[in-house]
């Protein structure tokens, strides 16, 4: 299966007179009216709690090369608001990248955690983070994974590498740390940690194929979770797709 890796490009250049200057300050009043500080704070928390929003819902959507102008349209706020938050793209994708990879690990350890049967804990994360959709913002380069022949060159971002019975290695696309794709590298090595745990625990106990690894779980919750823009339509969708996938990852006596 192959993930696409959507562009993540960056915002147009705004001088510094244009458009986002003139929202920021174009309130009318002078620098010695402290009468309306708190209603400002308040609307300004509100814009970001709407873009933040817009932007899991556009993105989850169209994928992360989805233009800003659809995430301002979707906050209904003018794309400079958006800007004057987030001065690029690629900060605004690395927010909304983080939040999620945070989510999903927290989904994680709350499943190892609460469920003491391994492979009812694997299908717990599984079940919790595919109904989140959280799949669908995870960062690219988490989800994308190919059979290596090669190492990574050394000034490449690595990950854990799993290998295969089959003698192929499947490891998590290492790529080099550009503006577009650096993501919180403690948080990502903290979303692969727990959900090795889950993994290597449903392995042992006999319950999870030999060959399926981290990287495997990872594509499930992105896979089964499509998007689709009837609301009970998508969660029967998830639901049944993710039953046959979990069928899939389970051993079966020989």
């Amino acid at each position: 299966m192959h993930i696409q890796d959507s562009h993540w490009s960056s915002a147009p250049a705004i001088a510094s007179g244009g458009t986002v200057g003139a929202a920021a300050g174009g309130n009318g009043r002078g620098p010695g009216d402290g009468s309306r500080t708190a209603p400002l704070r308040v609307d300004a928390q509100r814009n970001l709690e709407h873009v933040l929003r817009a932007a899991r819902e556009v993105f989850g959507e169209l994928g992360y090369g989805a233009p800003m102008e659809d995430v301002a349209r979707r906050a209904r706020v003018g794309v400079g608001t958006v800007y004057r938050r987030f001065p690029s793209k690629d900060v605004l994708v690395r927010r909304i990248a983080e939040e999620e990879t945070s989510r999903l690990t927290d989904q994680a350890r709350t499943a190892l955690g609460q469920e003491d049967e391994p492979w009812s804990a694997l299908s717990r994360f599984l079940r919790t983070s595919v109904a989140s959709g959280a799949g669908r913002l995870l960062p690219p380069q988490i989800l994308r994974v190919s059979v290596a022949e090669d190492e990574p060159a050394a000034d490449e971002a690595r990950v854990p590498q799993q290998r295969s019975q089959l003698g192929a290695e499947l490891r998590l696309v290492a790529q080099r740390p550009t503006p577009e794709n650096v993501v919180d590298d403690a948080g990502a090595a903290a979303l692969l940690d727990v959900v090795g745990r889950l993994v290597d625990r449903a392995r042992a106990a006999g319950e999870l194929r030999t060959d399926v690894t981290v990287a495997d779980v990872l594509l499930v919750i992105a896979t089964a979770a499509p998007s689709l823009p009837d609301a009970a339509q998508q969660a029967a969708a998830s639901a049944r797709l993710l039953d046959i996938l979990l069928e899939g990852l389970r051993s079966r006596p020989a």
